[in-house]
């Protein structure tokens, strides 16, 4: 196309050159764009943080004695059946918060995480608040401290975390056949090695979404990104709160 014809164009439609800066990767946006998908991202990460300790709140408020009620019927076999429910959903909001068609569609996306992460976090935040006062107020210190680390590493060093994509995949893969292991033949692995581990991993993930929203998240993702983002936050926040919980026993 020629610069004459791009001109045309672009006085015919005042806002296609608009459309076209705001949906390049970020890395090649400019420095208007790009910090203006840094800024949604992470606002939008602050918001379902927010949701989600609502969420939390309000359930474990009003439905209290119900879940204690429910809490010794839980076996292992049932939890496998939570977590195959919360990975299901976990898949379909990832599918519509990364959706090309709507942001309304992302934004239903990045809704049903929330909601998927506060209602399998019930059971965990039960026993915490019930048998380890201080605990979730410990792990959510911790787990802001590293996150934040975590963060200003990528920012500071513009470091490309891409390459670890292979190893977090595989470390799921190992993490889920072990919790399937450990659930169905009982057995006693999911103490402070397991915990720490898991943490690890989670920080890898953290790592790696940061850097994809330097590198290569396009600048009208940041609804996708702020998912991406929220659930290492979360597997963070989990493991380092059961760490807590297991030192808190000893």
């Amino acid at each position: 196309m020629s610069l004459n014809k791009e001109f045309e164009n672009s006085k015919a439609n005042p806002y296609a050159a608009l459309a076209q800066n705001y949906t390049v990767p970020a890395a090649q946006a400019d420095i208007t764009d790009r910090l203006g998908f840094i800024r949604r991202t992470y606002t939008h990460l602050a918001g379902a943080i927010f949701a989600f300790v609502i969420l939390e709140a309000a359930i474990l408020t009003v439905f209290w004695e119900q879940i204690a009620a429910f809490m010794p019927s839980i076996t292992g076999f049932s939890w496998l059946i939570v977590l195959g429910a919360f990975i299901g959903a976990s898949w379909l909001a990832q599918r519509w918060a990364h959706s090309d068609t709507s942001m309304g569609m992302q934004y239903l996306g990045l809704s049903l995480y929330v909601v998927a992460q506060a209602l399998i976090f019930v059971p965990l935040l039960f026993i915490a608040h019930a048998y380890f006062p201080g605990s979730i107020q410990s792990a959510a210190i911790i787990t802001g401290v590293v996150f934040a680390g975590l963060t200003m590493t990528v920012f500071v060093s513009r470091a490309d975390f891409s390459f670890l994509r292979m190893a977090l995949a595989l470390g799921t893969m190992a993490a889920f056949a072990a919790i399937l292991a450990g659930t169905i033949f009982q057995l006693d692995i999911f103490g402070v090695v397991f915990s720490a581990a898991m943490v690890v991993l989670a920080a890898g993930y953290i790592l790696y979404d940061t850097s994809n929203v330097l590198h290569r998240y396009r600048t009208d993702q940041h609804v996708g990104a702020a998912l991406a983002l929220f659930a290492g936050v979360a597997l963070l926040f989990w493991y380092i709160l059961r760490l807590v919980m297991i030192l808190g026993e000893e």
